[in-house]
């Protein structure tokens, strides 16, 4: 077979690179400094602290960090002068930064309160203010990370009572350095090296202060650019190429991740994605064209025996036609089904680059992908902590269809049953004016177990 030399004589590749979208929120909240996001070695991203900054929530947030730690930070010398030169903090820009006090105002925050006299009492105050409105930023973080670990972070121990603001002031001056860029945060300190390294390795260590393990590397991770620039020049040397999915031997999730993380101007070099989608697959495959600007064929392929799926030789027979017909020089192969090399191997003259997945594909096909030297990349390479959507829509789907199935209710009969049983007699008026009234405004309620029930809302 003719070797991929516009390849870099590079015939594989899974390594991954160090994402920063997590630990860059993170730092923007917690009061990391502007100038760390600014300095180009530094792990946290400026465009994040940008999208930050514009959400009043956040804004609220980190200067309500920034202050707390300006204050146990260097909180003898605040609390002298409050004593001795009866100063507010409002007036000590070389303690508390005064910017954040302005942004808190603008924002109608205030933890300055007439009654408190003490120092001590203030750190109370923006305490509570965090308890309060940490949750605010819920929505800012992905739901693959628990939200829980996060808040925990924000929130002093014992922090609402003086005793428990002197224990973590404590806890915090003799450990300063263990602190991420010095900023407080509420943990255990230990010499972790920094801790906002990358994603990886803080959802690694946040889930182990809890006893518990993070283990989607895929949601805190990327292909190194060696792999996508291999990919980007498979398309540039290719005359006209099909991306061409098994949709029984892959993940629409991690495919989606892929084409979202890759150049969009590379991709659009790909005439056309054919699907080639088994019955009992995943319905997110009906989705992925709303994801991707490439034109995607779906074709769902029937069963003629019940045990017997036809996609693979379906998706074989498209391939020659595709090539021999319409003259496609390259095909990119999403699959990790080794009955595939029989079809790579029967055509010469055709280029192929595929996509696998790491634990769904034996060292057989890989060693033939490598001894061929054809690039091969591992689906799982790619991040997909932004492919949030496309498993929503999927998700939302397939609960709707549920519902559909299982739920069946009609307000006006049941209010024409109920009215029968309980022997009542309404005029039109009357009815119309109930059911708006009431019916209309019912809602459910969900307990911890997932059992739903109706709630009329009656006065």
């Amino acid at each position: 077979m003719e070797a991929s030399v516009y390849l870099d004589n590079i015939p594989f590749s899974g390594e991954t690179e160090d994402t920063y979208e997590l630990i860059s929120k993170v730092a923007y909240l917690i009061g990391v400094p502007k100038r760390i996001f600014v300095n180009e070695f530094e792990p946290p991203k400026l465009e994040i602290y940008h999208t930050m900054d514009l959400d009043k929530n956040a804004r609220i947030i980190r200067n309500l960090c920034i202050i707390r730690t300006s204050i146990e930070r260097n909180f003898k010398h605040i609390n002298n002068l409050m004593r001795s030169e009866y100063r507010s903090i409002l007036t000590m820009p070389e303690y508390v930064p005064q910017e954040c006090l302005r942004q808190l105002n603008e924002d109608g925050v205030n933890f300055i309160r007439k009654s408190s006299t003490r120092l001590s009492q203030h750190i109370v105050e923006i305490n509570r203010l965090l308890c309060d409105r940490i949750n605010n930023c819920k929505d800012l973080f992905p739901i693959w990370i628990n939200w829980e670990y996060l808040r925990e972070l924000f929130i002093m121990p014992n922090g609402l009572t003086e005793a428990g603001t002197k224990t973590a002031s404590d806890l915090y001056y003799s450990n300063l350095a263990c602190y991420p860029y010095k900023m407080y945060i509420n943990w255990t300190p230990k010499n972790e090296g920094n801790i906002l390294y990358n994603d990886k390795k803080f959802a690694t260590l946040l889930y182990q202060w809890h006893h518990d393990f993070f283990t989607d590397l895929s949601m805190v991770s990327d292909a190194k650019d060696s792999v996508k620039g291999n990919i980007y020049s498979f398309l540039d040397n290719s005359g006209k190429t099909l991306l061409v999915v098994d949709c029984e031997n892959s993940d629409p999730y991690k495919l989606c991740g892929m084409l979202n993380n890759l150049n969009e101007e590379e991709l659009l070099k790909i005439s056309q994605i054919l699907l080639f989608d088994d019955v009992n697959a995943s319905s997110a495959w009906e989705m992925l064209s709303e994801y991707t600007a490439i034109p995607v064929d779906h074709m769902l392929v029937e069963r003629l025996k019940q045990d017997k799926s036809l996609v693979d030789i379906r998706l074989a027979a498209r391939v020659c036609q595709e090539h021999y017909q319409n003259h496609v020089d390259s095909f990119v192969i999403v699959s990790s089904d080794s009955d595939f090399w029989g079809l790579i191997s029967s055509l010469p003259d055709a280029k192929f680059l595929v996509a696998i997945e790491r634990d769904n594909c034996g060292p057989d096909m890989r060693r033939a992908l490598e001894e061929a030297n054809i690039f091969y990349c591992y689906l799982d390479s790619f991040y997909t902590g932004n492919s949030e959507q496309i498993k929503f829509s999927a998700l939302f789907k397939e609960m709707r269809q549920y519902l559909e199935r299982t739920v069946r209710l009609n307000l006006n009969d049941m209010l024409s049953e109920s009215l029968r049983r309980a022997r009542i007699e309404m005029t039109t008026t009357e009815r119309r004016q109930f059911y708006n009234k009431y019916l209309r405004q019912m809602s459910l309620a969900v307990d911890d177990n997932g059992d739903v029930s109706f709630e009329f809302r009656v006065k």
